[in-house]
Formats: C-alpha cells, structure tokens, sequence
C-alpha cells in the first residue's frame, strides 16, 4: 500500500468515525422522544479503498407499528363510549343510592303509603308532591346530560374532522419535502420522524393502513376503506350544529353526516367508513348510544305519566286532561312522544310553587274545593297504579309487564350491563395498546449500546489518527533523505 493510499484510508475512517459519533449522539439526545426512529450509519467497503458512508438508516418495525396505530384507535374509541355510559348511568344513579331514580321512585312510593294513613295531614300530600317533583326533576335533568353528551359530541366531530383535514395536508407536504430531500442525498430522518408523528395522530382519529410509495412517499386508508391519502389529499366535509336536541337525528336530516370528496360516507359503528377511533366514537355517541339512551327515557316517562292521567285511576280527570306528571303542563300525547323526559312535570294544581293546592292530591287533580279529609281512597288508587304491571306502549325492555319499580330496574339493569361490557372492551383496548407501547419502547434507544458503540468509534478513530501520524512520520523520513 502507498503511502498516499494509507493516508486516504484513514481519512475516510475519520470521516465515518466522525460521522457516526453524530448519529449516536442524536440517538442519545432524542431517548425519550415519542416517536423517534433510531439511526445507524450505513458503511460499506469503498473500491477506491477505506469506507464510503452509504447513508444514514432510521430503524423502525413498520408492522409494530400499524399494529400500535389500530390499538390507539381503538383504545381512544372505547374511552369515548366507556365515558359517556359511565356518565349516563351516573345521570339515572344506582339503586343503592337515595338520590337515584330508584331511590327516588321508592321515596314516592313511600310518602303515598304514608299520605295514605294521614290523609288529613298536609306536611304528607305535600311530600308526595315534593317525591313526584323530584322524579321528574331527575328524568328531565339525565334527558338534558344526554342531550349535552350528543352536543358534545357533535361539536368533537367537527374540531376532529378540522384536525384530520390539516394533518393530511401536512402530511402531503412532508411527502414531497421527503422526495427532494432524497433526492439530493440528504439525510430525510428527521422528516420521517415527523411524518410518523402525524400519522399517529390521524390514525387515533381515524384508524388507517399505510402503504409505501416510490421516493419515501406513503399512501394512507382507512380501514373502513376510503382513500385519504395517495397523491393527492381527500375533502372531508362536516357541518356541526349549534346544539342537539332530542328530535334531531341523523336519519332525518337535522344533522350532518360525512362526505369524502363530495360523497356521503356512513358513520354508523357496524360499517362506518371512517369509525374505529375517537371520530367513530363521538358518531356513536351523537346518533347511537345518545339517542338510545333517549327513547329509553321518553319509554319511561310515558309510562310514569299514563298512570296517573287514566280517569279510572282519578275520577276527577276527563279524557285528554293531564294527571300529576304532564308533558310541560299538559297531557301527554302518543304521537309526541319523543323528548317527553325533556319535558315533563309537575301539575302545577297539585304544586303549592305553581300555585296549586297539595289536597288535590288526596280529592282529585281537577277538583274544585277540597273534599272529605279522611277519605283515602284516591292516595290509595294512586299508590296502586304505581306498582300495578303495565306493558310498556315504547322502548326497548322487552316482553312482559312492569310495575314502576320494575321499570326502573329494568332500564337501569340495561345502563349497567352496557357500561359493564364497555368497560370490558376498553380494559383489553388499553391492555393491547400498553403492551404494544412497550414493545415499540423497547425497540427504541437503548442508550447502553450507544454507549458501547461510541467507544468502539472511539477506539476506532484513536486508530485512524495513529495512521495518518504514522504516514506523516514515514513522509518526514523521507524528505529527510
């Protein structure tokens, strides 16, 4: 080997051991960065001699990471729905707890028991009215949280919708930034960092597949099946509404749905084109679990208010006049059926606060003066009718007859059972998604072997220089010749 060949190897060693020096420390600096993919220096054997830096490599597992993106998905998904059935059976209560609407409805059940054997004694008509005015407060309290819930949701869509839209532009942007860094023979490491970071955030609100192009492009899908991403950038349109109530719904046109490129998409959970993340979510909340949750409460109080506005129970009512609960004050009518527990209320003759007078309670809603103190036989029909079995005319509580409190029990079971098995699906989705999360966390910096790597470089470069020290040595001996 010449001497000039001796001194051009090691300057291409110093080169490299230079350069990796900086790769490792990069690595170590960006340890606890989300996101980070760890680089290596890619050397190979040079044919003019030493080594040629082929470039820098970023490591990362590119099926750990899909698999990691659909676990996100669908951890923030069973959040969203865990939370909103937490907070609906939240709205209704337990039946171990007072204020609950079994709580409620027992405490009802309890004054027309005790009314019953003082009719005479205003304090207790009063506390039937006071119980009656608790329940529809509670009813018409829980139909207004899930109204907000719905609202809520509609209002997430949008901001989401707003977030996907920008982040797929950015997304095409990194994608050309990362074709002419390429193509200039630059390192697009950090580029790809970042374009890795918005993908993870699109995907945790619409879970998507990515499939490389040419050039370190990518293309993105959606699992559901739509192109976001490939060239050039899908439109996704939404339009939010100010606030949800109970009569507007997807079906019928007083809420926005979904368009990519001008065409609806559905929303639903069993085949939504975009669902499976947080987006799925909030659709589910807004047009599924919200008004589910809705007509089950309507289902209620339609039974409260038929069994007390029947004349066979208060004679003194005539067909089509509202009994102790009303629709905001007046009978409740079959064909208005939905946002009843929005609405209901308290016959404002029964309640001393509207200016009625609570002996009606005991001689009759529509009577005119009060009548016998001592007669009973209304408390008694009242408190009869409350735990007679009715056949529910809506909602879903399936076959069979129910008294009040077995109506209460029922829709409350249902609440339960469903909060139970979301809680289920969400304890796996965090589950997956943290064991997933630690195997990309020990794929990431291990700052040991950077440690062990950087000595190596250094033994290296200690060695290169000792080279070039001794060629200069060799050229001085001969110029001393």
């Amino acid at each position: 080997m010449s001497i000039s060949g001796a001194l051009s190897n090691a300057m291409t060693g110093l080169r490299a051991a230079g350069r990796t020096s900086e790769v490792i420390s990069a690595n170590l600096a960006n340890a606890m960065t989300p996101g980070y993919g760890v680089r290596n220096l890619s050397l190979s054997s040079s044919q003019l001699g030493g080594v040629a830096i082929d470039g820098v490599m970023r490591n990362v597992d590119p099926s750990l990471l899909a698999d990691l993106r659909l676990a996100d998905a669908s951890f923030g998904n069973a959040t969203d729905r865990t939370k909103f059935l937490n907070d609906f059976e939240n709205l209704l209560g337990t039946p171990d707890q007072a204020d609950s609407l079994a709580g409620r409805m027992a405490e009802f059940e309890t004054t027309l028991i005790t009314a019953a054997s003082r009719p005479d004694a205003p304090e207790r008509l009063n506390g039937v009215v006071d119980a009656a005015r608790d329940i529809a407060n509670l009813i018409s309290a829980a139909s207004d949280g899930v109204q907000q819930a719905r609202s809520d949701a509609d209002r997430s869509i949008q901001v989401q919708i707003d977030r996907l839209n920008t982040s797929l532009q950015n997304v095409k942007e990194l994608n050309s930034q990362i074709t002419r860094t390429i193509s200039t023979g630059s390192d697009a490491s950090a580029l790809f960092d970042s374009r890795q970071a918005i993908v993870d955030e699109i995907s945790a609100i619409v879970p998507v597949r990515l499939v490389p192009r040419d050039n370190g492009q990518i293309a993105l899908y959606s699992t559901g099946g739509a192109i976001l991403l490939d060239g050039g950038v899908a439109e996704i349109e939404f339009n939010a509404v100010n606030q949800v109530t109970p009569f507007m719904t997807l079906g019928n046109g007083t809420l926005s749905g979904l368009s990519v490129n001008g065409y609806p998409v559905r929303t639903d959970s069993a085949r939504g084109t975009l669902g499976g993340g947080t987006l799925g979510a909030q659709f589910e909340i807004r047009d599924e679990l919200g008004t589910s949750a809705q007509t089950q409460l309507d289902a209620f109080a339609r039974d409260l208010v038929e069994r007390f506005q029947d004349p066979a129970v208060d004679p003194s009512l005539a067909a089509g006049d509202p009994g102790i609960f009303t629709d905001a004050g007046v009978a409740f009518d079959p064909l208005n059926e939905v946002g009843l527990s929005a609405r209901l209320g308290i016959n404002a003759d029964v309640d001393e606060r509207q200016g009625g007078e609570s002996w009606r309670i005991r001689d009759g809603v529509n009577a005119v003066t009060p009548g016998d103190v001592g007669d009973a036989r209304l408390i008694q029909s009242l408190s009869d009718t409350l735990t007679a079995k009715r056949t529910p005319a809506s909602g879903e509580f399936g076959a069979g007859a129910f008294s009040a409190m077995n109506l209460i029990s029922t829709l409350t079971s249902q609440v339960g059972s469903d909060r139970s098995r979301a809680e289920q699906s969400l304890s796996f989705a965090s589950s997956q998604f943290d064991e997933l999360t630690q195997q990309i966390l020990a794929n990431g910096v291990d700052s040991d072997q950077e440690l062990q790597r950087l000595l190596i470089v250094e033994q290296a470069y200690a060695a290169n220089v000792r080279m070039i020290e001794a060629a200069d040595e060799m050229m001085q001996t001969i110029l001393r010749i």
